[in-house]
């Protein structure tokens, strides 16, 4: 309860105080990139309730909403390659914390064609919690192609969670642990745009 309490006031404090940055690369985008500034996407969620996740486009309108590590580099755009070196484009996933559909900590949501990946988590029971936009296997650069040593860790982080592990997995993130979504070249990460 305390952790969903930090949640809505670390989302609505970052909405607000980077309302400026998001205007701006919103309007950049708009300008300089084809299709919407924003990128929706369905993932599985608590219980495995699927909610539509929101975060810059990165890539040419025409890319199929399938795991990064199946997508052509090439479909990167050149401006989409700063969103995500800088992990801007995770940003607009601030507004699902606040609605409720994920936590900042948590484990990274999936797609709902990453069965293997679902059926290890339901395994480990890691559908109890919210998905967050970082979390232990994100610092320890633990990505979606190895879904049994992913759910382990995501497994892991759950049952030792506090209130000041949370705050060190965001701390740690902001610091450039972790990386952002990696595409292309077989095998690295399997999350979607």
């Amino acid at each position: 309860m305390i952790i969903r309490l930090f949640d809505i006031i670390l989302s609505l404090f970052g909405l607000i105080f980077l309302s400026p940055l998001f205007f701006g690369v919103f309007i950049f985008s708009y300008l300089f990139q084809q299709g919407s500034p924003l990128f929706r996407q369905l993932r599985v969620g608590r219980d495995k309730k699927l909610f539509t996740l929101i975060k810059f486009r990165t890539m040419k309108p025409e890319t199929g909403s399938v795991g990064t590590h199946e997508v052509n580099p090439a479909q990167v755009t050149r401006w989409g390659h700063l969103l995500r070196k800088t992990k801007i484009d995770e940003l607009p996933q601030l507004w699902n914390v606040l609605r409720g559909d994920m936590s900042l900590v948590g484990p990274r949501p999936c797609l709902p064609t990453q069965t293997e990946l679902i059926r290890a988590r339901e395994k480990m029971g890691v559908f109890t919690v919210r998905p967050g936009i970082t979390g232990l296997a994100q610092i320890q650069e633990i990505d979606m192609s190895t879904p049994d040593l992913l759910a382990n860790t995501d497994a892991e982080m759950i049952r030792t969670m506090s209130l000041r592990k949370y705050f060190k997995y965001i701390v740690r993130t902001i610091c450039g642990s972790g990386f952002g979504d990696r595409v292309g070249k077989g095998g690295q990460k399997t999350e979607g745009r």
